[in-house]
């Protein structure tokens, strides 16, 4: 006989093996007849309306009013850039604002020069921030848009004769009680650059008024927008922090959109961030970047300052700028710093710490694109269950 291959398998273990395989027929039997039952039983129980899953029909129309637009960049024919450079100015804020200022301005041309397009500057960054300080560093502001130019360091307001030579009337926007703005304008057009100017204390002309307002300067220095603080810092934390700007700030009424060199922004100032209806109706308007300047303290800004960027990120599928004054050692106010850009995926693409200095950063228009494609949010939407309506959106189209 040739020789056996292996160990010989004696009578006990064959029989041992076949037994085995007895067992596990009779396990696979069972456990097939109980997935049998429980399909029977499952076909048999109506799915609970709570948690049943949409119907292929269902549509997204209606869950925003009025219906969204797309944000520029998407326009194949748009001579708007693909990439947009961005500088973050974490500025040191004092006393002095004729110092403040020229800080500012220093920073800005220093953007400039390394290739930004985009400049933001923080909150209040003309002054320091306190309900003492707002009323006397107000400057009046006038309507946007508008063409600035500063002319023997006056504020004048271009008409719309050729040689521009008349100026405007004070409470228009003239004279040294607009410094910071003359500056910001003047800066946007000799640099070329778009700059989100923070924001300053806006004394309004027509009733006194104190307002936290951010101005919005194209590449050529025309004012394109102007936002008032919608949402004031009114907090009480007990042993902590206790602000009140309602003191002597009065609220914003308007959303602010405005379509620039570099693209479309949605502005919103500090405690803005924290409202996400304000950004997704700014979003719905087809804004590509919210940019905010604020001012977060050193309590809630450890938890919250990145957390809420990177929601508003994520909720509307576009990029998300911070800019924060500097820590100030001996301030009475403490800012907690850490401007930020981040991206539509939630992304953090550039960050710093308290100290001053400028966030440089590239946004690439096409990752919303992106971003929306790979997830398209906006086509799952039920507005058969819920919608954001931006009131001041429909009120101007049925104007």
């Amino acid at each position: 006989r040739p020789p056996m291959r292996g160990a010989p398998m004696t009578a006990a273990a064959f029989a041992a093996s076949l037994g085995l395989l007895a067992v596990s027929h009779r396990g696979c039997g069972r456990l097939a007849s109980r997935l049998r039952g429980l399909d029977r039983v499952t076909a048999r129980r109506a799915p609970s309306s709570s948690f049943a899953p949409p119907p292929a029909s269902s549509s997204s129309a209606g869950a925003r009013r009025p219906a969204p637009l797309a944000p520029p960049c998407f326009d194949e024919n748009s001579s708007l850039p693909s990439k947009v450079k961005v500088a973050l100015l974490q500025l040191p804020v004092g006393e002095d604002k004729s110092l403040n200022i020229a800080n500012a301005r220093a920073a800005i041309e220093d953007a400039a020069r390394d290739g930004a397009a985009l400049v933001v500057l923080p909150e209040m960054w003309n002054c320091p921030y306190s309900n003492d300080s707002f009323p006397s560093y107000a400057e009046i502001i006038g309507p946007a848009p508008g063409r600035w130019t500063a002319r023997d360091g006056t504020l004048a307001k271009e008409d719309d004769n050729e040689d521009g030579d008349e100026k405007s009337a004070p409470g228009d926007g003239v004279g040294s009680d607009a410094a910071s703005v003359a500056m910001l304008s003047d800066a946007a057009a000799k640099l070329g650059v778009v700059v989100v100017g923070g924001s300053v204390p806006e004394r309004c002309a027509d009733t006194g008024a104190l307002y936290n307002t951010c101005c919005v300067f194209d590449s050529d220095g025309s004012l394109l927008g102007k936002h008032r603080k919608t949402h004031l810092f009114d907090v009480d934390i007990p042993g902590e922090i206790s602000f009140k700007e309602s003191d002597t700030l009065s609220p914003g009424t308007e959303l602010t959109v405005v379509d620039t060199a570099v693209g479309r922004l949605g502005i919103g100032i500090c405690f803005d961030v924290r409202f996400p209806e304000l950004a997704m109706a700014c979003a719905n308007r087809g804004a590509q970047i919210m940019v905010y300047p604020g001012a977060f303290n050193t309590v809630t800004g450890p938890l919250h300052w990145e957390l809420l960027q990177r929601a508003r990120a994520v909720d509307n599928q576009c990029f998300v700028l911070t800019c924060s004054p500097s820590r100030v050692p001996g301030a009475g106010y403490q800012a907690w710093g850490h401007s930020t850009a981040v991206g539509p995926w939630a992304e953090v693409i550039a960050t710093t710490d308290e100290k001053p200095g400028t966030v440089h950063c590239e946004l690439d228009m096409e990752q919303i694109r992106v971003r929306r494609r790979n997830m398209p949010l906006e086509k799952q939407r039920r507005g058969d269950v819920y919608e954001l309506r931006d009131l001041g959106a429909v009120e101007k189209r049925r104007l």
